[in-house]
């Protein structure tokens, strides 16, 4: 039995959003959910399920680059923790001084998301051709940002846990 999976149709997502803010601006305001449910995920406890289930990005670039794609690996420095720390803060920096120089015009925040999501989709498009179709979900900002959340949420629970072996004191 072949059942479809979220990540079969979820490019539709994506596409349905750059074509809504295109036609109106205000709809990139919707962005926000495409940066806040991977977060969503990983702060509940589910790690990158985001990237591997749902993620509109990573499906549209695997459906239709899949083709086209030259598939090489990707150099060695690009899969590397010291790379994916600078792409996620220069992602994050860059969308900091963008929100700040919006203010409070909910257009021009609306702006600041779309052009994130954009650029952000031209270059994994780009990485997609050269590289294998989903390189950049390699070294996406966000999935990286979700596999920090769950590290430091087993090692928070790890902590806490040897902590209560520990502690005589504490009732069971």
């Amino acid at each position: 039995m072949n059942t479809k999976t979220h990540m079969q149709w979820s490019w539709i997502l994506i596409v349905s959003f750059f074509t809504l803010s295109i036609l109106n601006i205000r709809f990139g305001l919707l962005g926000l959910i495409c940066i806040g449910a991977p977060m969503y995920h990983a702060i509940k406890g589910k790690g990158k399920i985001h990237c591997a289930k749902y993620c509109p990005r990573g499906s549209f670039l695997g459906k239709f680059l899949a083709e086209i794609s030259f598939n090489k690996n990707l150099p060695k420095g690009m899969n590397t923790k010291t790379f994916k720390n600078i792409l996620l803060l220069l992602m994050i920096a860059m969308f900091g001084i963008s929100l700040f120089h919006a203010g409070l015009d909910y257009k021009k925040i609306a702006f600041s998301i779309f052009r994130l999501m954009l650029s952000s989709f031209v270059i994994g498009i780009i990485m997609g051709v050269i590289f294998r179709p989903r390189s950049w979900c390699i070294v996406c900002p966000m999935g990286h940002a979700t596999g920090l959340i769950k590290k430091a949420k087993e090692s928070k629970n790890s902590f806490q846990n040897s902590r209560d072996r520990t502690n005589p004191n504490k009732a069971a």
